[in-house]
């Protein structure tokens, strides 16, 4: 099993969560987020005065599936979450070593 965790614009979300649909995955957690990579933000004017914007607002998508489904999530948000520009995002790729269902003591891909 793997866990994938992707930074993407938020704007992107329902576009990622659609792809993600057509793949076949059931569930995923989304956060808020708040970051910057090679942008380093950027500067905003507001009422006259000059303000530098450190963190931009982003998304964190995490799921976790077997093995056979990795490659095709990861396409699936790559095409979904490209613009072409700066800041699009990172995904991740972890092992996840065990899965527990609290409700039933389900464990491994059976709790996915």
């Amino acid at each position: 099993m793997k866990k994938i965790e992707a930074i993407i614009k938020p704007f992107k979300l329902d576009e990622v969560k659609d792809a993600l649909h057509e793949v076949g995955l059931q569930g995923i957690t989304v956060t808020e987020a708040k970051g910057f990579g090679r942008q380093r933000g950027h500067t905003e004017l507001y009422r006259g005065a000059e303000y530098v914007v450190d963190f931009l607002p982003k998304v964190k998508i995490e799921i976790v599936l077997e093995d056979k489904l990795v490659e095709r999530a990861i396409e699936a948000i790559i095409q979904a979450a490209r613009t072409g520009r700066i800041g699009d995002g990172k995904i991740f790729v972890t092992t996840v070593e065990e899965v527990v269902r609290i409700r039933t003591g389900e464990r491994g891909p059976d709790a996915i």
